[in-house]
């Protein structure tokens, strides 16, 4: 707080509780778009004895700086504060406002961070357009370069299943009807079904960029995995809702056959789906039985348009600073804080941080995980995109 408003930046603290504060950062400026910067400041947990270095080090060796949040996502915090902060030192003045949103909960979600600031303070946080993390990293398929950018994300929408049986004791299993062996049938019918697929803007974007063409829904995998595995692998599963069972819960004895057994599964959806959309195909495909249905939460499933002047802005980014290589839009598996600002404002908001010297592969095994590090070169190169993007909107 104090840095930025050393350089000159408007800098307010937005908490819940006094121990959970949000930064909301300012650069005012003219009537035109206002573009934020977003990121979290809270991480997932860390064991020290399984890293080479502290975990909450934040140790600088060689090219690396090393910690927890390294690569989710305190380098681009760190770079977000570092562009807004120069910028303002330099005297610019943005198209409109531009906002830094360092915010303090969005791996548990327990609203502490921007979700409570867009129903408690909305005009802090409101903005036209919004860069988060989600995507940048350079990928090569096919022997040719592309930067990815998180331009929509699936719904996570976990739904619960409650077999019912009758209980009964385990030396006599003739006598019960085990809900533990009925849910077990269930399971496998949730595992082999492999919904239609389907092609949505971000997936046709991506095909447009990677291939050059729009195969047939049914074609598209085959036609991926001959230019790149990695390729076919990234779309897989954005060409339709994924279920996967993960959790299950019986009987808490040994010796009693349970009478009832709840079966968990994570259940992502396409953005535009709901799970009353898909709630038929999912009782189609257990068929009749002696069980209850139940959604559990659903979060995320938004979409930004990718015919925009941000879009275009980072698209003329990547060409400029990697000449040959291409942006190409993507939908997340998973969800991020983009879709609290979509939600709420119809914020457009990417998913872009670009990672160039760091290899894709290995950042997926660092995430969340032991030593995990970020490349100097990439923090400085976010620096850039950032600043750049600030003044595209112009």
């Amino acid at each position: 707080r104090d840095s930025l408003e050393a350089s000159g930046v408007e800098v307010e603290l937005y908490a819940r509780t006094p121990e959970r504060a949000n930064l909301v950062a300012r650069l005012r400026g003219g009537d035109g778009p206002s573009l934020g910067f977003l990121s979290h400041t809270d991480t997932v947990v860390a064991d020290p004895a399984e890293w080479s270095r502290d975990p909450w080090s934040g140790d600088l060796a060689g090219d690396h700086v090393w910690g927890r949040g390294a690569l989710d996502m305190k380098n681009q915090v760190a770079a977000s504060a570092v562009a807004i902060a120069s910028l303002a030192r330099e005297g610019f003045k943005p198209p409109g406002a531009l906002v830094f949103m360092a915010v303090a909960d969005e791996e548990v979600g327990d609203n502490y961070g921007l979700e409570w600031l867009c129903q408690e303070h909305p005009d802090a946080v409101r903005v036209d357009y919004a860069i988060n993390e989600g995507g940048g990293e350079r990928v090569q398929f096919g022997g040719a370069s592309f930067y990815l950018c998180a331009t929509a994300e699936k719904m996570s929408s976990p739904f619960r299943v409650t077999v019912h049986g009758r209980s009964g004791h385990a030396s006599m299993p003739g006598i019960a009807d085990n809900a533990l062996v009925k849910a077990a049938a269930l399971i496998d019918k949730l595992a082999a079904y492999r919904p239609e697929p389907s092609i949505g803007p971000e997936v046709a974007g991506f095909l447009e960029a990677v291939l050059g063409e729009q195969p047939e829904p049914g074609e598209v995998l085959a036609r991926l995995a001959a230019v790149d595995r990695n390729a076919a692998e990234t779309i897989e599963p954005l060409l339709s809702f994924t279920l996967a069972p993960t959790m299950i819960g019986a009987s808490e004895r040994r010796n009693v056959i349970p009478g009832t057994c709840e079966i968990v599964v994570d259940r992502r959806l396409l953005p535009g789906q709901t799970p009353e959309d898909v709630e038929p195909i999912i009782r189609g495909v257990l068929g009749d039985g002696d069980y209850d249905l139940e959604t559990i939460e659903r979060f995320g499933g938004t979409r930004s348009s990718l015919d925009t002047p941000l879009w275009g802005a980072i698209s003329a980014w990547v060409e400029q600073t990697d000449p040959g290589a291409r942006l190409a839009p993507l939908c997340c598996a998973g969800f991020t804080d983009s879709h609290w600002l979509r939600e709420a404002f119809g914020t457009v908001a990417y998913g872009f941080f670009p990672m160039k010297t760091m290899e894709l592969e290995l950042a997926a095994r660092l995430i969340h995980s032991a030593d995990e590090r970020t490349h100097v070169d990439d923090l400085g190169l976010g620096v850039e995109f950032l600043r750049a993007a600030a003044r595209s909107l112009g």
